[in-house]
């Protein structure tokens, strides 16, 4: 499927709900469902999204992947290398544009969640993201990095010259770029696993 809107519908049939039911069930006018369903409204925050997947019944990942790359589970994101897409068995999934018009982003995504006892920062357990593989910035946000032998989750900047720099979510210190740090991937998504 190419776009958001035709999953949705399919999925809505499949769960054997009309407009007004899934609308109930997600906190959205039925004339809301029929304009994602149209393609008429193609940003739908995160919140919407989670709580769309939990109407229909269905993982997150098969609301927002493409029927065409196959089923995709979340793969887990340790501390330790290697990246979880470098597996052979790692399925990229398709994301939607509509889903991160601000990201601007092209090219394979995987969904990652933080493996059970495995802490990051700016991610709790059972949040899901997607993921974009780079080891190049292209605009500041989160990304995977590699510090000194360790995977870790860092909000990335370029400083007034063009270096980049580091942030931890616990912390106002910034730490500049070194040597032993590489960029691993963009996170391009990000759901919280808050219950509604």
């Amino acid at each position: 499927m190419d776009s958001l809107g035709p999953r949705i519908k399919e999925l809505r049939l499949e769960a054997n709900l009309n407009k007004a039911a899934l609308a109930r069930r997600v906190g959205v006018s039925d004339v809301t469902i029929s304009y994602w369903e149209s393609g008429a409204i193609k940003q739908i925050g995160h919140e919407r999204l989670v709580a769309l997947a939990q109407a229909l019944g269905c993982p997150l990942s098969r609301l927002i992947e493409s029927d065409e790359r196959g089923r995709a589970s979340p793969l887990y994101l340790r501390r330790l290398p290697p990246a979880p897409w470098q597996d052979p068995g790692a399925r990229a999934i398709e994301l939607p544009f509509e889903l991160v018009p601000s990201q601007r982003w092209e090219g394979e995504c995987y969904l990652l969640t933080p493996a059970p006892g495995e802490p990051f920062d700016f991610l709790d357990q059972g949040d899901l993201i997607a993921i974009a593989p780079t080891e190049v910035f292209r605009q500041p946000g989160l990304y995977l990095v590699e510090l000194a032998g360790a995977q870790c989750v860092r909000r990335v900047s370029q400083g007034p010259t063009g270096e980049l720099q580091f942030e931890r979510q616990t912390s106002d210190e910034i730490t500049p770029y070194t040597p032993d740090c590489r960029l691993l991937g963009k996170l391009v998504a990000r759901w919280q696993a808050n219950p509604l």
